[in-house]
Formats: C-alpha cells, sequence, structure tokens
C-alpha cells in the first residue's frame, strides 16, 4: 500500500481490507485496485520462489504481469520490458530529469543484473547486494509502467530468497516515502555522480530502521492479542467460540460473518453470538450498519497495522 502511496494512489489499509471484502463504498476504485495488484504481485512472486522458481528476469517478468494485470496501466506492456522510450521527470526526453538506457539495451541490462543477482553471499553482502540491485533496476527502468512499485518488491523478494527473511516481513516503503525527496535524490546522485556510497548509507539505515519499527509493532499487535485473550476469559458464557471468532479476525482483521464461520469453523449464529460479545468488550465493531451483510472490524489491530500509512 505504501509503495503505491509513493506513486500517488489514496487508498489506505482499510479501504484494501474492505475491497478484497467487495464492500468499499466511496472508495477511490482505480488507487485500491492498484494496491490490491501490487499485493497479488508480491504474493505470486513468493509462491514462484517457495516452488524453487529461481528470482529472475523471467520472474520479474511475471510479476510485473501481475502488478499490471488489472486497473491503470494496463495497456502498458504487462510483463513485457519496454520496446520504447521512457523518461522520468519532464514532457519529453530533451526536458527529462532522467532518461533510462534505450529499449534496444534494456535485455542485455537485465542480463547483467540477473547475474549480479545471483553473486554468491561471500563476494557480496546480502544488504549491499540488494542495496545496489534496488538502485540499478531503477536507472534501468525496464518497464513503461510499475517501475518503482516492482523495483520495491524486488527488496522483499530478495531478501527472502537469500534466506535473510523467512516471510516478507520487511518493507521499506514506509522509510521511502517519508524520505521520498532523499530517496529520489540519491537515486539520481548515483546515475550522475557515481555517488554509491551516500545511497548504501541511505538505504542501510532504512533497512536498520525498518527492522526496528517492525520488532516493536509484533511485540505491541502480540500484546493487544493477550489482553484482548485475557479479557474474553473474563467472561464466563460462549468464551472458547469468542476465543475461535478472536483468532480467526487475527487473520482477516475486517471480515464478514460467513468468511469468519469458515474460518473458526463455527457455525453462523455461534459466530453472531460471538461477535456480540466481542463487540461488547470493544475489541470488534460493526462498520456497514447494516442489519443484513454485516462487515466487522477489529479495529485496534487495525489500527496498529496502518500506523503511518495514512494517504
Amino acid at each position: 500500500m505504501l509503495s503505491s502511496q509513493i506513486e500517488g494512489t489514496q487508498s489506505s489499509l482499510s479501504d484494501l481490507l474492505l475491497f478484497e471484502l467487495d464492500e468499499a463504498p466511496g472508495v477511490p476504485l482505480a488507487d485500491v485496485e492498484d494496491v490490491s495488484c501490487c499485493v497479488g504481485a508480491l504474493e505470486h512472486g513468493l509462491r514462484r520462489l517457495r516452488e524453487g522458481f529461481p528470482l529472475s528476469n523471467r520472474l520479474i517478468r511475471e510479476i510485473h504481469g501481475q502488478l499490471l494485470s488489472r486497473g491503470r496501466g494496463a495497456e502498458k506492456q504487462p510483463g513485457e520490458f519496454r520496446t520504447s522510450q521512457n523518461w522520468i521527470g519532464g514532457p519529453c526526453p530533451g526536458l527529462a530529469t532522467y532518461v533510462p538506457p534505450p529499449p534496444e539495451r534494456v535485455p542485455d541490462c537485465m542480463g547483467e543484473l540477473e547475474r549480479f543477482l545471483h553473486q554468491p553471499a561471500d563476494q557480496v553482502p546480502v544488504l549491499v547486494k540488494t542495496a545496489l540491485a534496488h538502485v540499478q533496476f531503477e536507472t534501468i527502468h525496464p518497464f513503461l509502467d510499475g517501475n518503482g512499485r516492482i523495483g520495491r518488491l524486488l527488496v522483499s523478494l530478495l531478501l527472502w530468497s537469500e534466506g535473510v527473511l523467512r516471510e516478507p516481513l520487511l518493507y521499506l516503503s514506509l522509510y521511502l516515502k517519508t524520505h521520498r525527496s532523499t530517496y529520489y535524490d540519491l537515486l539520481q546522485r548515483v546515475r550522475l555522480q557515481g555517488d554509491w556510497e551516500a545511497w548504501l548509507q541511505f538505504f542501510l539505515e532504512g533497512t536498520r530502521e525498518t527492522a526496528e519499527g517492525a520488532v516493536v509493532t509484533a511485540r505491541r499487535i502480540v500484546d493487544l492479542f493477550e489482553q484482548d485473550r485475557r479479557s474474553i476469559q473474563g467472561h464466563q458464557r460462549a468464551v472458547g467460540s469468542a476465543l475461535r471468532v478472536h483468532h480467526a479476525l487475527q487473520q482477516r482483521p475486517v471480515a464478514s460473518i460467513p468468511l469468519l464461520v469458515q474460518a473458526s469453523g463455527l457455525s453462523a449464529p455461534t459466530v453472531s453470538a460471538a461477535l456480540r460479545k466481542l463487540s461488547q468488550l470493544g475489541i470488534v465493531r460493526e462498520l456497514t450498519g447494516k442489519r443484513r451483510n454485516r462487515i466487522f472490524g477489529y479495529d485496534r489491530y487495525v489500527a496498529l497495522l496502518a500506523e503511518g500509512t495514512q494517504p
């Protein structure tokens, strides 16, 4: 979501969660669809890596195809390297801030990048490799659209494929969004002045800050779950079913009754009763105001996840 916001979308986490339930009244559809496609691109990449497929140009093109599979940019050669010139900033290449390599050079440039991605860790430390791969991908700009989002997804996918992460739980996009002007300036300084050191320092500092923030957020989420579990156990009636629904909401913090029935294995009346109890305890809130087809949100959990992500 943050990676898409860097490109100008205005979707919030709540918008995305509601969109995934086909319940997004008033949400800017094109924006939230862009974010949903970005999620799909990441999931596709992880699935292919878990199947043993290498992080390669073929996989990068597949991920790009998922990213632009619908919505804005769907007409800009999804899944294919560009066959025409692009540029960054300005109305034409002659007035642009930066002009990437011409299209006939893109396959060779990306081939060199692919070889670099597979350099052994004893030759290039993983975080350094990731930092250099990101700036080089953005410099090649191999697609007509979606280069920024693919380049940032590449960070998570490379760290996962190198075994640094067991799950893709390190996203630099909040740091990059917060320091957006510095981010773009340092990319350009690498291109124009060869200032790799300043870029590496920025990237590594962002990685440290993001990792520490992720640990703090994870601990706060665990503490919230435990606090709410104790609150549920303090009541005598239907504790078991309320705990099962509470656990289901940890996996899907905005959910309908049918979805919670499927996730918890309980009947619809039992889930409804458990949600009434959770609502009385202030753990969940009904979001739609409807009598039927209601949607419930685990508000404090969503708030923790969404910190710093407001458009």
